[in-house]
């Protein structure tokens, strides 16, 4: 059964993180919106979800409408930060009367393939540490511009030890998927969208941007962040300021 970690007790809005993260990452965007009920997944192949396969779409989609059923939740909001934001997309795609709005932060979709290809090579090498004092420099340098609570809060959340090393709470062949996923054709929102491109990465292209005002037209509103990939902790009272707008 999928995990699921439930911050706050208002408005349910479902919360799906992207890849090597888990739910726990969306705690700090509940405390800033206290009106919303954050239900943050952790993805199948990460977290305390099961490990085992498959790892497409289509899976995490079924995943995510069997948590909204076991909690009885009927349409809400969707956030999805990343792979989180495309498998949000295909969860709006594929059971439309789930989802009320879609909230996208910097969402990883219709990615170069080449690129994914060496994404997805690099992943399958080792990535463990000898002690905390090297995660956590490892997490610093990689979340640079992240204050270190956050840093720290990551480690004791999701680092987890592994004979005598320490490594993250997923599974290393689920994330090699999930690159291969995002290589895949990119679809458009089909219900109103806050889109929160982030402007120091560049997983959103602007063609695509386009292709969603094309379809959705004054139901996409496009707030661009100052940030890193990971806008949601680097520039929270940012994000939290448009969503609280946009959910009204």
């Amino acid at each position: 059964m999928i995990h699921v970690h439930t911050f706050g007790d208002g408005r349910p809005v479902l919360a799906l993180h992207g890849v090597t993260g888990h739910g726990a990452r969306w705690r700090v965007l509940a405390d800033a919106l206290p009106e919303l009920r954050f239900v943050g997944v952790d993805l199948r192949g990460h977290g305390r979800s099961p490990w085992t396969p498959p790892w497409g779409f289509e899976q995490h989609v079924a995943d995510a409408v069997a948590v909204l059923d076991a909690l009885g939740l009927d349409r809400v909001p969707v956030v999805g930060h990343s792979f989180g934001g495309a498998i949000a997309l295909h969860l709006a795609r594929l059971a439309p009367e789930r989802v009320e709005r879609l909230v996208l932060l910097d969402p990883a979709i219709g990615l170069d393939a080449r690129d994914m290809l060496e994404t997805a090579e690099e992943t399958r090498a080792d990535e463990s540490y000898p002690d905390l004092a090297s995660a956590r420099a490892d997490r610093a340098q990689r979340w640079e511009g992240i204050s270190g609570e956050l840093v720290d809060a990551e480690l004791a959340a999701h680092l987890v030890p592994d004979g005598d090393r320490l490594r993250y709470r997923y599974c290393r062949s689920a994330v090699v998927a999930a690159w291969g996923e995002m290589a895949r054709t990119a679809i458009t929102p089909n219900v109103p969208t806050l889109l929160m491109p982030a402007e120091r990465a560049d997983f959103v292209d602007p063609a695509w941007v386009d292709a969603c005002r094309a379809a959705l037209g004054d139901a996409l509103t496009v707030a661009p962040v100052d940030a890193g990939h990971m806008v949601f902790l680097e520039r929270t009272a940012d994000v939290t300021r448009a969503v609280r707008a946009f959910l009204g």
